[in-house]
């Protein structure tokens, strides 16, 4: 799935590879120890991310970073949302940004590549499962795109010694739900 890639201010996007797998894992590394957008506690090491990322890539969809001067200042992803068929046109987003790259339009930038190629493959809807309903950068992130929020399943993790809630957001792709998709086979999946 690749296109040529795309300026973002001072970043490119491009299509992440193996290599990129420590600085990804250092982002989320990150992400993990300090905040909520993850409800995992233990960051992977950079074998396992990398192992994450041809699980994506083996799906044939997305799996971008922002790069400016050989460093990844950010990446983001689209995962089947469920594994049934019957999700099949519905896929999940991830964006992940790093401290010192935020607010340079990073995550709008991913995320706009994201759905976009998305789109072209097929898919219908995207839906967003952020950590923390506090999580007003993402949330607005995901507003601005298009993204309404279905619902909040509140105290569903406990992190960093509290109950921790995550909003659901969906957005449609292409023709969404107005029409039937073009084939029985699905997006990529």
């Amino acid at each position: 799935m690749e296109t040529a890639p795309v300026q973002a201010g001072a970043f490119r996007l491009r299509d992440a590879c193996a290599n990129d797998a420590p600085a990804i894992q250092a982002i989320y590394a990150t992400h993990v120890l300090t905040g909520l957008a993850s409800f995992e506690e233990v960051p992977p090491d950079a074998a396992e991310m990398a192992q994450r990322m041809a699980v994506i890539q083996a799906h044939n969809l997305p799996y971008i970073v922002a790069e400016s001067d050989g460093r990844i200042g950010g990446y983001a992803y689209a995962s089947p949302f469920r594994e049934r068929s019957a999700y099949r046109y519905t896929v999940e987003d991830s964006v992940y940004i790093a401290d010192d790259a935020l607010r340079r339009g990073l995550g709008r930038a991913l995320l706009s590549d994201v759905i976009k190629r998305c789109t072209a493959a097929g898919y219908r809807q995207m839906i967003a499962v952020i950590g923390d309903s506090a999580n007003q950068g993402s949330v607005g992130l995901h507003t601005h795109l298009g993204f309404e929020t279905v619902g909040t399943m509140p105290a569903v993790g406990f992190k960093f010694g509290r109950w921790v809630d995550s909003v659901r957001m969906q957005r449609a792709l292409g023709a969404g739900a107005t029409a039937p998709p073009h084939d029985s086979g699905g997006g990529s999946n």
